[in-house]
């Protein structure tokens, strides 16, 4: 990593030596290396500023773990995992996602990702959820990987449903929603609306 500043690296490095810990009896160094690495490489494709990306990496890569955990049968979890899906994750995976932990709470594990992330997630769309009392101000848009597919029991696609990897038992739901980018907060609250309503039958759907 050439472009990586010494400081940087050590953090990462630190990263590493902490998730080694917390996973020392099912990750080896070597597998969480890489994915520390992989997942700051990926967010640093797309990020304006570097400031705080080995968090953003170290919060990633956990997740990513946490994905390969479930997905491999390694732990039993009762929680339903659901895994949201557009091209930017900066507007619709991103109000679905927090819609959906807003119902739910700590009952579904909920995960977003992007086909080709942005930068940041819209600054419009984090002031409407706002104005429900909903602060994703620590979300970041995340590239998708095929290990959080693989954990998930529901993925549901915006518009990108051809690049999702379809593997048996999970459910697969495509929803035609407008993308908030550059639109009005008028706009963008009835988007949240139409999101919203799609979340209320989905949580009833998991919550049988």
């Amino acid at each position: 990593m050439p472009d990586t500043p010494e400081s940087q690296l050590k953090l990462l490095n630190r990263v590493v030596e902490d998730l080694a810990k917390k996973y020392e009896d099912k990750f080896s160094v070597e597998t969480i290396e890489r994915y520390v690495f992989e997942s700051y490489t990926a967010l640093a494709r797309t990020a304006k500023i570097r400031t705080h990306l080995p968090l953003l990496a170290e919060h990633f890569a956990t997740d990513r773990l946490e994905a390969l955990i479930h997905a491999g049968d390694k732990i039993e979890d009762a929680y339903p995992q659901v895994l949201f899906v557009c091209e930017r994750n900066a507007g619709r995976s991103q109000i679905a996602s927090a819609l959906l932990k807003h119902y739910a709470g700590g009952e579904v594990h909920v995960r977003s990702a992007g086909t080709l992330p942005d930068s940041e997630v819209h600054p419009v769309v984090l002031d409407v959820l706002a104005e429900r009392g909903i602060d994703i101000g620590g979300a970041f848009p995340k590239p998708l990987t095929d290990d959080v597919v693989r954990a998930s029991d529901y993925v549901i696609t915006m518009g990108c449903d051809d690049v999702c990897p379809i593997y048996p038992g999970k459910h697969y739901l495509d929803w035609d929603l407008m993308d908030p980018e550059d639109e009005s907060p008028e706009r963008v609250r009835a988007i949240v609306d139409e999101i919203d309503g799609h979340i209320r039958e989905l949580w009833a759907r998991i919550s049988q």
